[in-house]
């Protein structure tokens, strides 16, 4: 499912006008890695959970030249699905 799609969607279910959706998904991914960008984890109850994962240091290898390269320590954001949302997700494809 795109963005337009969840837009749409949307946008039929509540009556509201998609250009007025679009700028809440929008808003809304805004907030989320506004925060995250501010170290800061989002936490949407049913859900799940935006955090941020912290990667070490760690040497690579670099196939087409046969060269070591490290690669420095970098933060990654991460979801992690809410249990009542796996339930339903799991219990979906009965």
């Amino acid at each position: 499912m795109t963005k337009a799609e969840i837009v749409a969607d949307i946008a039929n279910k509540t009556g509201v006008e998609k250009v007025a959706v679009q700028a809440v998904v929008e808003s809304f991914m805004d907030a989320v890695k506004g925060s995250m960008m501010n170290g800061e984890n989002v936490y949407l109850r049913g859900f799940g959970s935006f955090t941020i994962k912290r990667r070490a240091e760690k040497t690579g290898r670099n196939i087409s030249k046969n060269t070591t390269i490290i690669i420095p320590a970098h933060n990654i954001p991460s979801f992690k699905p809410a249990k009542t949302f796996v339930a339903q997700v799991k219990n979906s494809g009965k």
